[in-house]
């Protein structure tokens, strides 16, 4: 695409006026963002596995992100939404995309040197968020739900002209649990090999593809699911539209409710929501095991909370109020590793399309003006402190390296500079955050207009540095070539 005649003016200005936004709260002492949950021995590999990371969604990665040389990016143009792009143990990327004509899921094996598409296969169509939340399994297999409500690995090899080809590797029907009209909207693996499924009619179950069991449990009426689901060694977390849930199935599969703990839904949907109710995957985190507690955000009108339970008993640790300098709503699930736990604003983000159930939001529209909140649970487990709170406008789902000590994340900024529009001529910018005071510390210009939508998508990090960021029409590549 040709340069725009206002770029230059625009995207330094626009640069500027992200690395001014720096912390409103004093320098805090460093902390050690340590542990992360621990592997799930049935996920890829831990920080590429899923779209959060790991089985726990904590949105942090062992992995570093690019280093201090110069960076470099690169847009993947697919005519696809990107928000699924994963990394196997072998490297090779694995992207699961929404085509932007006739949106039926389409999963792409990338080259990891260029981010090109190496191979592609469709899948049957289902709900807006169908299929989205999908993981990559030990076996670098992508596991997914279709529009048929079966249950997909989808491994890729080597032809015999040496190219590339994805293929079904196994199927197992969902439909004797989902009914026709529902879809699964998240999926992760237990500690036993079984796939925990959500469907958005709020029904949770199991399905186990090595011996066809399928197990499922209604949830009380109308409660519905909008997002993943999150797995630990003590259970399956459910965020509904009401309520946070902690679920554990024996050895015959069947799921059970642990814990179950309402929270405060709010009037109405929020602009920049795609659902009433909370906007988070449940996100587990801890100083001990990774897995200490678990963290949704409400929707709590007109400042949401940030509110953590202790994993084993359910017992709520805190409500902290979030989001207070910018919009205070979110779409997105909470970064969390050792005592800190981050979470970005949506508030305001125009999304192109919403589910067909997302209803009105109160008020109809609002300005992004972003927003980063860093929550910390205090040593002793007896209540949690806003460290810092920032205006930062993310345009992606922030993800911690606990290896190079940053956030990184994609941020948009505003075509006429200093105010919270938003249009197709706005740019995005790369950028890393310091975790300790909430300053962006680094930018990377990527690009001008809706082409670099990153729409609230995850990036991941992968081996050497390298980010892969979905958009609105691909995968930007980003790093230090």
């Amino acid at each position: 695409m040709p340069r725009l005649p206002l770029f230059p003016r625009a995207a330094v200005l626009g640069a500027a006026a992200l690395l001014a936004l720096g912390a409103a709260f004093p320098a805090q002492a460093a902390t050690v963002f340590d542990p992360l949950p621990p592997h799930n021995p049935y996920a890829g590999p831990q920080g590429t596995a899923t779209m959060h990371g790991d089985t726990g969604s904590s949105d942090a990665t062992p992995l570093a992100g690019p280093g201090t040389g110069p960076l470099t990016s690169r847009r993947v143009a697919l005519q696809s939404a990107c928000p699924t792009v994963l990394v196997g143990a072998d490297g090779y990327p694995v992207a699961l995309c929404t085509p932007i004509l006739g949106q039926v899921p389409t999963v792409h094996l990338l080259d990891p040197a260029t981010g090109d598409s190496l191979a592609q296969l469709k899948i049957a169509k289902g709900s807006l968020l169908g299929g989205v939340y999908a993981y990559l399994d030990h076996q670098d297999r992508l596991v997914a739900v279709d529009g048929d409500r079966a249950l997909l690995r989808i491994a890729h090899r080597r032809t015999a002209s040496g190219g590339w080809e994805l293929y079904v590797a196994n199927s197992l029907s969902l439909a004797s649990a989902v009914p026709e009209g529902d879809a699964v909207t998240g999926i992760s693996p237990d500690w036993q090999g079984r796939v925990w499924f959500a469907t958005g009619g709020g029904i949770v179950g199991t399905a186990d593809d090595r011996t066809g069991a399928v197990h499922a449990l209604t949830l009380p009426a109308g409660e519905r699911v909008g997002n993943s689901i999150s797995t630990a060694p003590a259970g399956t977390a459910v965020a509904t539209t009401q309520a946070t849930y902690l679920l554990t199935a024996g050895a015959d599969g069947v799921p059970g409710i642990a814990w179950r703990q309402p929270y405060d839904r709010g009037p109405a949907r929020k602009p920049g929501q795609l659902s009433w109710g909370t906007g988070s995957t449940p996100t587990f985190f801890g100083p001990r095991t990774g897995t200490d507690y678990l963290t949704v955000v409400d929707n709590a009108a007109p400042t949401e909370n940030l509110l953590v339970y202790r994993t084993d008993t359910g017992a709520q640790v805190c409500s902290v109020p979030v989001l207070r300098t910018g919009g205070s709503g979110s779409e997105n699930s909470p970064v969390g590793a050792g005592n800190s736990v981050f979470v970005a604003s949506t508030y305001g983000y125009p999304y192109p399309a919403l589910p067909d159930d997302a209803g009105p939001s109160t008020p109809a529209s609002a300005d992004f003006k972003g927003g980063l909140s860093r929550v910390d649970v205090r040593a002793d487990g007896s209540g949690c402190d806003l460290k810092w709170d920032t205006r930062i406008r993310s345009a992606a789902v922030p993800r911690l390296s606990t290896a190079d000590g940053l956030i990184h994340t994609v941020v948009r900024a505003p075509a006429l500079p200093f105010t919270d529009t938003t249009s197709i001529l706005d740019s995005f910018f790369y950028a890393e955050i310091d975790p300790a005071t909430g300053k962006t510390v680094r930018t990377h210009y990527l690009g001008t207009s809706a082409l670099y939508d990153t729409l609230q998508m995850v990036g991941s990090i992968a081996p050497g540095g390298v980010i892969y960021q979905g958009t609105i029409t691909g995968v930007l590549r980003i790093g230090n070539e």
